[in-house]
C-alpha cells in the first residue's frame, strides 16, 4: 500500500514543526473545508470525492522512506521526524455525503482533532474534493440538459492519467452511464464501454471492411463511427452489413443537429429504426442542452467534463475555526477577517430546511449549535471518521443514487442552464452573527 503522506505542501510540515516547539500542536482544533462562493453563474455544486478521501486518509502514514527523505532533504528537525513515525490521525471527521449537492459556505468536510493531526491533511483533501467536485458538478448539468439520454464519459485522454480515473469515478457519481476509462472499472466498479476510432476505419483497405470487421468481432449491437468518410454511405453500409440490426451509429463532427435529423431519417427509411445515434465531438451542457430537439439518443463527453465545464477547480479552502488554549480546554471560535476573503469561526453544523413537498428552500448553518428543524428537514453533516476510525465508506452507486435524489430535492432553478444565483440561499445562525445571514455569494 502505498503512502500518500507526501501529497501535501512543505508548509504543512514546517507549521507542525513549529507548533510541536512552540507547544501548541496539541491544542484541540476544528478545520473546515468548504467554498466561499459557487463558480460564477452556477445554481449548485455537487459533492464528490469523499470515498476516494477515506481511502487517502487510511493510506497517510509516514513510513520509513519517506522519512528518510524528509531527512535527507532538511524539512523538518529530528523531534518532527520522530512525531511522524507513528502518525496516525485519531480525531473525528464529519461531511456531507458523496453526491450532495453544497452551496456558498456549506461545511462539507469538519475535521475535530489536535492542530497537529489535522492541519497534515490540509492539502490532501483540498486536492481531492477541489477537482472531484468540479468534475461531479459540471456533470451533473450535463446529465440535467441529456434529460434520460445516456452520457459517457470519454475524457481521459485529455487530463492527466491519475485524474482520469477520478474524473470517470465523479462522473459516474453525477449521474454518468458510463466511461471509457478501463482502470476506472478495475478500481471503482464504473461501467466501461468502447468501440472503435477512426484509426480503425483508415487501417482497412474500405469502410465496408472495417464495418465488417467490427461486427463480425462485436456483434450487431455494435456501434459504428460513420464520419471518416460519407456520412450517408456509411450509415447504409453499416444497415446492410447487419441486416438492419445495427446498435448505433456515432456522429463526431459536422453540424450535430443537422446530421442527426438526416441519419434519423435514413435510417427509418431503410427499416433500421432501432438504430440508435451517439454524438460527441466537444460537447458541453449547453451544446448537450441544444440538441435536445434533436434525434440524439445518448452523447459521449471528453474535454469538457474533465475540465469541470470551465471550472477545473471548486475553490475550496481549509480554515482553522475554532481551537482549545490547552490540550483540553474548551473550543474558541477564530477566523481570518480579510475583507475579500472572509471565514466565520466556530464550528458548524448543517440543516437543509425543506418545505411540505419536500423541495429545498435553504441551507441552514449553524453557528457552534445544532440548527433546529421540523420533519421536513435534513441534516447534511454525517459521522465519516469517528476516533481515528473510517465509518462513512459506502458503496458508489449509493452515492450515484444520492446524487438522483439530491437533483430531486433542489427547486427547478436550479435544472436551468442559464447563468443565476444559487438555488437556494444559506443562512448562518449562532452567537457571532445573530439573526439570519448571508455573507457568501457569487464572486
Amino acid at each position: 500500500m502505498e503512502t500518500t503522506a507526501l501529497l501535501t505542501d512543505h508548509y504543512e510540515l514546517t507549521m507542525l514543526q513549529a507548533s510541536l516547539a512552540s507547544g501548541t500542536a496539541h491544542r484541540r482544533s476544528v478545520f473546515e473545508l468548504f467554498g466561499r462562493r459557487l463558480p460564477a453563474g452556477r445554481r449548485y455544486g455537487v459533492v464528490a470525492g469523499t470515498g476516494r478521501m477515506l481511502d487517502a486518509l487510511e493510506q497517510f502514514r509516514f513510513d520509513e522512506p519517506t522519512l528518510a527523505h524528509l531527512d535527507k532533504h532538511h524539512v523538518v528537525d529530528e523531534p518532527t521526524l520522530e512525531w511522524l513515525a507513528t502518525y496516525r490521525f485519531s480525531g473525528d471527521i464529519w461531511g456531507y455525503q458523496e453526491g450532495e449537492s453544497y452551496f456558498p459556505g456549506s461545511p462539507l468536510l469538519v475535521v475535530e482533532s489536535t492542530f497537529a493531526e489535522a492541519v497534515l491533511l490540509e492539502t490532501l483533501l483540498l486536492s481531492i474534493y477541489n477537482h472531484d467536485s468540479a468534475i461531479a458538478s459540471a456533470a451533473s448539468r450535463m446529465t440535467i440538459a441529456a434529460e434520460d439520454r445516456p452520457v459517457i464519459e470519454m475524457g481521459s485522454r485529455r487530463t492527466h492519467e491519475q485524474a482520469a480515473v477520478a474524473a470517470a469515478r465523479a462522473a459516474y457519481v453525477a449521474g454518468f452511464a458510463s466511461s471509457s476509462n478501463l482502470a476506472a472499472g478495475r478500481r471503482y466498479g464504473v461501467p466501461t464501454t468502447g468501440t472503435s476510432a477512426h484509426s480503425f476505419t483508415l487501417l482497412h483497405d474500405t469502410e465496408r471492411d472495417a464495418f465488417r470487421a467490427q461486427v463480425d468481432s462485436l456483434g450487431v449491437g455494435t456501434t459504428l463511427l460513420v464520419d471518416t468518410y460519407d456520412v450517408a454511405e456509411a450509415v447504409r453500409l453499416g444497415v446492410e452489413i447487419t441486416d438492419g440490426a445495427l446498435g448505433s451509429v456515432r456522429l463526431d463532427s459536422g453540424d450535430l443537429p443537422v446530421l442527426a435529423r438526416r441519419v434519423r431519417r435514413q435510417l427509418d427509411q431503410l427499416g433500421a429504426t432501432d438504430t440508435k445515434i451517439v454524438v460527441t465531438s466537444d460537447l458541453d451542457e449547453f451544446a448537450i442542452a441544444g440538441l435536445a430537439a434533436a434525434p440524439v439518443d445518448g452523447y459521449g463527453v471528453g474535454t469538457s467534463l474533465v475540465t469541470g465545464s470551465g471550472h477545473p477547480t471548486c475553490g475550496f479552502v481549509y480554515k482553522l475555526v475554532a481551537r482549545s488554549e490547552s490540550t483540553d480546554g474548551e473550543l474558541v471560535a477564530v477566523a481570518k477577517k480579510s475583507t475579500d476573503k472572509l471565514s466565520i469561526g466556530g464550528r458548524k453544523w448543517a440543516l437543509r430546511r425543506r418545505d411540505a413537498e419536500g423541495i429545498a428552500r435553504c441551507e441552514v448553518i449553524g453557528i457552534g449549535e445544532r440548527p433546529s428543524g421540523d420533519s421536513d428537514d435534513r441534516e447534511m453533516l454525517v459521522p465519516l471518521v469517528t476516533e481515528g476510525k473510517i465509518v462513512g465508506r459506502e458503496p458508489l452507486d449509493d452515492a450515484r443514487s444520492r446524487h438522483a435524489s439530491a437533483l430531486e430535492e433542489l427547486p427547478l432553478e436550479a435544472h436551468q442552464m442559464s447563468r443565476g444565483e444559487p438555488a437556494i440561499p444559506t443562512d448562518y445562525l449562532g452567537d457571532e452573527r445573530p439573526g439570519s445571514v448571508t455573507p457568501f455569494a457569487h464572486a
